[in-house]
C-alpha cells in the first residue's frame, strides 16, 4: 500500500518539486494543491499519512492550516512538515506549537531533502500501522464486549423467565413489563444506556417469588392476610438474592426488585420508602408492573380493559406512583396499547379498548402482588 502525501504550496514549480522528489521511490503517492482552502476541504474528506506545506500562502498561512489540520482527529499523529524560507525562532515556536513535527527549508540540496523526507516517510508509515492495529483492537474489545453484553442480558433474562413460569405464567409478563419500563424511561429523558440497562433489569423485579411457597404462589383465589403478608416478602428477598454483585445489570435488577412496591406516598412495602426515596428504576417498574398485572387475566380475576387499566393509574397519580412516571406512560399511550393488545389478542373480548371504562370500576380488579 502506498503512503499517501498532502502537499500544498502555492508556487507551482516548488509543487512540481516535491512531488517529484516524494514519489521517486514509487512508495508515496502525492496529492498536490496550490489552494490550502481546497487542500483543507479535501482533508477533512481523506486520509492522508504525511502532509508538507509551506508557510507563507494567500487564504491561509502553513501555520493556520497545520492547526486547523491537527484539529482533525484523523491528523493528531501523522508527520506534519512546514515548507519555509524563514528560520527564525519564532516562526518556527508557532509551527511547533501549531503541531509541525519538523522543518524543511524552501530551497534545500537534493541529497537533504531525500533523507529527512525518507525518515518521514518511514514515520507516516509507521504512526498509520499503529493507527490500523489500534483500529482493529478496538473492533476486536467491542465485539467481546458486545458478546458479554449479550451473555449477560441472557442469564438474567433466563434468571426472570424461570421465576416467571413458577407463577403460573407464560413468561411474558416479565418482557411486558421490560418494554412498558423503557418507554417509560425513554420518555421521562432517561440517558440511552439506562433507558437499556432498566429494560434489562425490569424482568427481575419478581425473583423473589422463588422463595414463596407454592401453595401461596399459585392460590386460584383472593389471598388472605396472612398469605399476602408471606407474598409481600419477595420484595425483600428479591433485593437479597440480586444485592453485592459487581454486575451493574444484577445491581440495577437489585433495587428494581427491592423497591418496586414501594409507594409514592410512603404507603409501600417493605420499608415505606416515598418520593426521590425510591429509586428511579423501581418507580417506573412500579407503574408498568401494575398496568401489566390489571390488564392481564389471573386465576383470581379477568383482565381489565386497557382504558380502565389507565384510568387507575391516572387516580393513583401521586399517591401510589411517581406522578412523571404516569405522565410519561400515558404519554406513549399509542405505543403501550401496542404492545398490550398484542399480548392479549388471543384472550377475553373484554381486553378489546372500548369508548369507555365505566362497566369494570377500577376497585375491582387485584394489582400485581
Amino acid at each position: 500500500m502506498l503512503t499517501q502525501a498532502l502537499l500544498v504550496d502555492d508556487s507551482r514549480s516548488a509543487l512540481d518539486f516535491l512531488k517529484r522528489l516524494i514519489e521517486a521511490d514509487g512508495l508515496v503517492e502525492a496529492t498536490a494543491f496550490l489552494d490550502p482552502i481546497e487542500a483543507m476541504a479535501v482533508a477533512r474528506e481523506r486520509d492522508f499519512d504525511i502532509v508538507l506545506v509551506d508557510y507563507e500562502m494567500p487564504k491561509m498561512d502553513g501555520i493556520t492550516f497545520i492547526r486547523e489540520l491537527r484539529s482533525q482527529p484523523k491528523f493528531a499523529d501523522i508527520p506534519v512538515v512546514m515548507i519555509t524560507s524563514i528560520q527564525t525562532d519564532e516562526i518556527r515556536m508557532k509551527a511547533l506549537e501549531a503541531g509541525a513535527t519538523d522543518f524543511l527549508p524552501k530551497r534545500p540540496q537534493a541529497m537533504e531533502m531525500t533523507v529527512r523526507l525518507r525518515n518521514l516517510i518511514k514515520l507516516g508509515f509507521a504512526v498509520r500501522k499503529l493507527n490500523d492495529r489500534a483500529a482493529d483492537l478496538a473492533n476486536e474489545v467491542a465485539a467481546a464486549t458486545r458478546k458479554l453484553q449479550e451473555r449477560e442480558e441472557e442469564i438474567i433474562l433466563r434468571l426472570a423467565l424461570a421465576v416467571e413460569y413458577r407463577d403460573n405464567d407464560t413468561g411474558e409478563h416479565t418482557l411486558r413489563v421490560a418494554r412498558y419500563s423503557r418507554i417509560i424511561a425513554e420518555q421521562l429523558g432517561l440517558p440511552p444506556r439506562l433507558c437499556r440497562d432498566i429494560y434489562l433489569a425490569a424482568p427481575l423485579h419478581d425473583v423473589g417469588k422463588v422463595a414463596i411457597p407454592d401453595h401461596i404462589l399459585l392460590k386460584p383465589g383472593r389471598l388472605n392476610d396472612d398469605e399476602m403478608a408471606v407474598i409481600r416478602t419477595h420484595a425483600e428477598i428479591g433485593g437479597r438474592i440480586l444485592a453485592d454483585s459487581h454486575c451493574e445489570l444484577i445491581q440495577l435488577g437489585a433495587a428494581i426488585a427491592g423497591a418496586h412496591h414501594e409507594r409514592w406516598n410512603g404507603s409501600g412495602y417493605p420499608n415505606g420508602l416515598k418520593q426521590q426515596q425510591i429509586p428511579i428504576a423501581a418507580r417506573i417498574v412500579a407503574v408498568a408492573d401494575v398496568f401489566d398485572a390489571l390488564t392481564t387475566r389471573r386465576p383470581y380475576k379477568e383482565a381489565m380493559p386497557p382504558q380502565a387499566a389507565r384510568d387507575y393509574l391516572r387516580e393513583k397519580r401521586e399517591h401510589e406512583f411517581d406522578p412523571a412516571c404516569v405522565d410519561a406512560f400515558l404519554a406513549r399511550w399509542d405505543d403501550v396499547l401496542d404492545i398490550c393488545m398484542a399480548q392479549n389478542a388471543v384472550l377475553a373480548p373484554s381486553l378489546q379498548p372500548e369508548p369507555a371504562a365505566a362497566d369494570m370500576p377500577v376497585g375491582a380488579a387485584v394489582t400485581s402482588a
